[in-house]
C-alpha cells in the first residue's frame, strides 16, 4: 500500500478572504508538483478535508493526474484526531492521495511511521508530497517539494 500526503498549496490569509482559497502561487505550486508526478503515480482516489484550499489543491492534482474520485473527508480537518482517518486508510490496499493541513498531516504521518503522533518526523511544505509505503510497517518512500521540480 502507498499513501501520498500533501499539504495544500499556499492560501490567502483569513483577513484577505475568510474562505482561504489558494493564491496564484499556491495554484502554481500544486500544478508544478502534480505535473512532475504525472505518469509516475496513479492513486485510485484523492481524499481532502473539504476546506477550500485543500479542495482546490486536490482538484489540481485530480485534473493533472487524471483521477476522477475526489472524496471529502471531515476527519482530515486540521485539529481532528488522526486515529479516525487512520481507520479510513486501513480499508484501502492500493494507492491513495490525501490533501490536508497542519498540524493534522504531521501528526498523522508520525502516527503511521512510529505510533506517536507528537513525534513530528516529517516537515511538510505547501503543495509538497510525502509518499509513505507499507509492507510490514510504514516507511517514507520519497518526497517532492515545489522548489525542487
Amino acid at each position: 500500500m502507498r499513501i501520498y500526503l500533501i499539504q495544500h498549496g499556499e492560501a490567502k490569509s483569513k483577513e484577505e478572504d475568510p474562505e482561504r482559497p489558494l493564491t496564484e502561487k499556491g495554484k502554481s505550486q500544486a500544478k508544478k508538483v502534480a505535473e512532475f508526478l504525472k505518469g509516475k503515480i496513479k492513486p485510485a482516489c484523492i481524499y481532502h478535508s473539504g476546506k477550500l484550499r485543500a479542495k482546490q489543491t486536490a482538484e489540481i492534482f485530480s485534473e493533472v493526474l487524471g483521477i476522477n474520485d475526489l472524496i471529502e473527508e471531515s476527519s482530515l480537518a486540521p485539529l481532528e484526531d488522526v486515529k479516525i482517518f487512520a481507520s479510513v486508510v486501513e480499508k484501502h490496499s492500493g494507492e491513495l492521495m490525501v490533501v490536508g493541513h497542519l498540524p493534522h498531516l504531521s501528526k498523522f504521518s508520525s502516527f503511521l511511521l512510529c505510533g506517536d503522533e507528537n513525534a513530528q518526523i516529517l516537515k511538510f511544505q505547501m503543495a509538497g508530497v510525502f509518499a509513505l509505503e507499507k509492507e510490514e510497517r510504514w516507511q517514507v518512500s520519497f518526497a517532492v517539494i515545489p522548489d525542487l521540480v
